[in-house]
């Protein structure tokens, strides 16, 4: 690893620390477009254990923060269905770095600027271990899964298209 073990403290670890929540830290060297792919090459872990965290709104333009494992796909269809939304979309990154503070491919659920709604692929709640952006490039944490609903609230929903946990396989299209 080129850089060093331990960064700077940002909001997310700020939260994480006065919660007293157990993480440790994953740096890796950060690559534009590189998504899940790439940081879970640098620090050889499974892609479906790195979640991302995907800045979306519905159709009244209310942001929400879906988390997702790293190999798959979100299916905002599915997603409209389940959160009751008419649909649900993508925000622009500057949109999306406005609502959480964080610069896009550096977003934590963790520490938001915003107060906004966090939903979760409910298969990332079954795994031992998951690492997830700590707020800033290049930089994940490992955390307990569970951390994401007591502590975010989050709650669980079944949008994932693709990966090993779902039903077309692999996808890269939207990395």
């Amino acid at each position: 690893m080129s850089r060093k073990e331990h960064v700077s403290e940002t909001p997310a670890t700020q939260l994480l620390k006065r919660r007293a929540v157990f993480y440790s830290e994953h740096v890796y060297d950060y690559v534009d477009n590189g998504g899940t792919a790439e940081s879970s090459r640098q620090l050889a872990v499974d892609e479906h254990q790195v979640v991302k965290t995907l800045v979306m709104e519905d159709d009244t333009a209310q942001p929400l923060i879906v988390l997702m494992h790293g190999d798959m796909q979100v299916s905002t269809k599915n997603l409209a269905r389940q959160i009751n939304a008419k649909k649900v979309q993508n925000c622009k990154p500057e949109v999306a770095e406005r609502h959480s503070g964080y610069q896009v491919g550096g977003t934590s659920p963790f520490g938001t600027r915003k107060a906004m709604p966090v939903y979760v692929e409910s298969t990332v709640l079954e795994l031992p271990l998951i690492y997830i952006n700590g707020g800033r490039r290049g930089y994940l944490v490992g955390i307990d899964p569970k951390v994401l609903v007591t502590l975010l609230g989050a709650r669980p929903v079944q949008c994932g298209i693709g990966g090993a946990g779902g039903p077309q396989g692999p996808s890269r299209s939207q990395r």
